[in-house]
């Protein structure tokens, strides 16, 4: 094919009328080569130096060339690892901006830039060939965007329900998934699958990773891998495991959320951006550190052969760097304008924001995405925490950002095990965590409120373990958290005692219904609602097996029911999610919220100062005139509250107040339903909750 120069925008493989274009950014390269392979992807059939750069931009076109074209660079430049270089033209290496790789990574020493077996380590240089060890990236036609609608949703994130789960996982063990497709984007659209989550009542999955991931060596020498893909390498290639089709067609991405949106379900993705697959100063080169590792990675100022290491992942992407934030940027907008996403939730983020002298909410990223006119418009969730100095940053985000609120789940978890002290902590998250996110003029929707996610306990096993049980991780149960606010209730693990089992039965009920009961926007971990269970395995993240996949054979159909009420209680009265944060308890007629305690009198200072006490009520009321069901303005609903988290039984009185009267019970978590008594009294066993509704009009 002949070659001329091209040009150096959009970066990467671009299908034009004439061949495509190919760019590739360094700073510090003195030569790069474009290499061309078979269909098979294992024979090199062309090489093509790329003699052209505009502002640290290579790129060359190729007359004639295709789609399906495999792909991947060399580069030449210095290797001195102790300034940062590591620059090995042996090593074929990614392109940041391919779309689809085709091919396994097959690890052998030859992936590494240095002699593994040298004792200096990586100041040695390697000159075995990493082609064959490999995947290739392919040349792609978006044509398919056209051929796919994707019907908006725009879902308000305030109204928002999240699941979050695993593409793999949720289905590889579904019966009524084709057996192709299972642990697939294709199996995730299935239509047994898309049922499953409208019966729930779920607005939209949060995926975990979906971008090109790699497992680390030390996983695949135990035989073990990355289940989860928190191990990115291609920001814009859809991981090739989870496509069902023979040829790899990425379409089935876009497709998946077409079927999905169809049902009213949005897709939000867990993208990885902090940190990449290539590890510390010792793991290998497959694309970053060999196209220019000073410019893609953060090094110790006072070391470069070193990776400053903020993730625990071994190296922290360096998005302090113009052409690194690009690339970020032009994958988040590729996900939402090609594949049609709504959203994203930005692990470890705050990474992202920090700047050379520490975390910024005004950095070079979070700006760059506010004022970004594609990506202002979608859901950003950010991980509010790293390990790096100044890591944990909650509440401390730009307004366009929501955060994961891990104080939420701290609080929840120890008020239901009965923890003392615990009123007020439980209070300020129930009402949103003002405490947080109102300085900046943020609401209750800021919070992304859980009790469970993919990483720790699922809530089975939060409530049938105190200490976790990770020995099928191969680290001798070192890995994984300490402490998870946990309790088991007499007996680690299951257990044929039928009282224990109906304890935790009422706590996991517990725990879902002030999760979605709570002000803020409420995140289900897929397997909460039927009681699925990793054997108090608390870091699955390398179970690629069915301790980690959603067992449908093993599935509580009442606890299922029991969410399923939840979440529609939660659409049908709109005073669960208010937009902005409820302080005054004289609009307790109007839109509001107030606390009592169980004798039915408004909790004071000394009420809530009460060390000892475990038992609280709740009135939130809304107008229904919000609530586009015809109501008239005047028309108010209260929703009330009663919680018993002690171990014994404690009688209520339901609070006397003008207006709210002529309660009825709505949900609770007893074996039967408790009547209230003339007093208007009711009896709530230990361990135990009961929501009354009521509707009135204002005078």
């Amino acid at each position: 094919m002949d070659m001329t120069s091209g040009y150096p925008y959009p970066l990467g493989a671009t299908i034009d009328d004439y061949g495509v274009n190919f760019s590739l950014f360094s700073a510090h390269a003195t030569k790069v080569v474009l290499c061309l392979f078979d269909p098979s992807g294992q024979v090199e059939v062309a090489q093509y130096i790329m003699r052209d750069s505009t502002r640290q931009i290579w790129h060359c076109h190729l007359a004639d060339a295709k789609a399906g074209l495999l792909y991947g660079y060399r580069v030449f430049g210095p290797y001195q690892p102790e300034l940062g270089h590591r620059f090995n033209h042996h090593k074929l290496l990614l392109d940041p901006y391919a779309k689809k790789l085709v091919g396994e990574v097959i690890q052998h020493p030859a992936l590494y830039g240095y002699d593994v077996d040298d004792p200096t380590e990586d100041l040695s240089f390697d000159t075995q060939d990493s082609a064959a060890y490999m995947p290739k990236c392919q040349v792609i036609n978006h044509d398919f965007v056209d051929d796919i609608p994707i019907a908006p949703l725009q879902t308000p994130l305030y109204k928002s329900v999240l699941f979050e789960t695993h593409v793999k996982g949720f289905t590889k063990q579904h019966p009524l998934v084709d057996t192709a497709k299972q642990g697939t984007f294709a199996g995730l659209s299935s239509q047994a699958v898309i049922d499953y989550l409208q019966e729930l009542g779920v607005t939209g999955v949060e995926l975990l990773p979906v971008h090109g991931f790699f497992d680390e060596p030390f996983l695949t020498e135990k035989g073990l891998n990355n289940y989860w893909g928190y191990n990115s390498i291609a920001f814009m290639a859809p991981h090739s495991g989870y496509l069902a089709n023979k040829n790899g067609d990425i379409a089935e991405f876009r497709h998946m959320v077409s079927r999905l949106h169809q049902a009213g379900i949005e897709v939000i993705l867990d993208v990885v951006f902090n940190h990449t697959a290539e590890g510390n100063h010792l793991g290998p080169t497959y694309s970053f550190r060999g196209i220019d590792n000073a410019s893609y990675y953060r090094l110790l100022p006072n070391d470069k052969r070193f990776n400053i290491n903020d993730t625990g992942c071994g190296n922290t992407f360096n998005l302090n760097h113009p052409q690194t934030l690009m690339l970020v940027m032009d994958s988040l907008r590729y996900w939402v304008e090609v594949m049609g996403v709504d959203g994203f939730r930005f692990d470890l983020a705050s990474c992202l924001g920090r700047e050379v002298y520490g975390f910024d909410p005004g950095s070079g990223f979070f700006d760059a995405i506010t004022q970004d006119p594609v990506l202002c418009k979608v859901k950003l969730i950010a991980e509010p925490w790293d390990i790096g100095p100044g890591g944990y940053q909650l509440g401390n985000y730009p307004v366009a950002f929501s955060e994961w609120n891990d104080r939420y789940r701290d609080a929840m978890r120890r008020f239901w095990r009965g923890d003392s002290g615990m009123l007020p902590e439980f209070a300020k998250r129930f009402h949103g965590s003002s405490d947080f996110f109102e300085h900046n003029g943020r609401g209750p929707s800021a919070s992304i409120n859980f009790i469970t996610s993919h990483d720790g306990f699922t809530l089975h096993d939060l409530v049938s373990y105190q200490q976790r049980h990770n020995l099928a991780n191969g680290e001798e149960n070192r890995d994984g958290h300490q402490e998870n606010c946990s309790d088991n209730y007499g007996v680690e693990g299951e257990t044929n005692d039928q009282e224990i089992n109906a304890i935790r039965e009422r706590q996991k009920r517990n725990l879902l219904t002030c999760l979605l009961l709570s002000q803020g926007v409420p995140m289900l971990l897929a397997g909460d609602e039927s009681g699925q269970s990793q054997q108090g395995n608390n870091n699955a993240y390398c179970q690629d097996n069915p301790l980690g996949w959603f067992d449908w054979d093993v599935i509580d159909w009442s606890l299922v029911s029991y969410t399923a009420k939840l979440i529609s209680l939660r659409k049908r009265f709109p005073m669960l999610c208010h937009q902005a944060f409820i302080h005054k308890p004289e609009a307790l007629f109007d839109n509001g919220l107030a606390w009592f305690n169980r004798q039915g009198e408004v909790m004071t200072k000394s009420h809530w100062c009460e060390h000892h006490t475990r038992t609280l009520s709740v009135i939130i009321t809304g107008n229904l005139g919000h609530a586009d069901i015809g109501a008239g303005p005047e028309s108010t609903e209260a929703l009330l509250l009663l919680i018993n988290v002690d171990y014994q039984s404690h009688t209520f009185t339901l609070p006397q107040l003008a207006h709210l009267k002529h309660w009825h019970c709505l949900i609770h978590t007893q074996s039967s339903e408790p009547a209230v008594d003339n007093n208007q009294q009711v009896k709530l066993i230990d361990r135990s909750l009961m929501l009354f509704h009521t509707e009135f009009t204002k005078e």
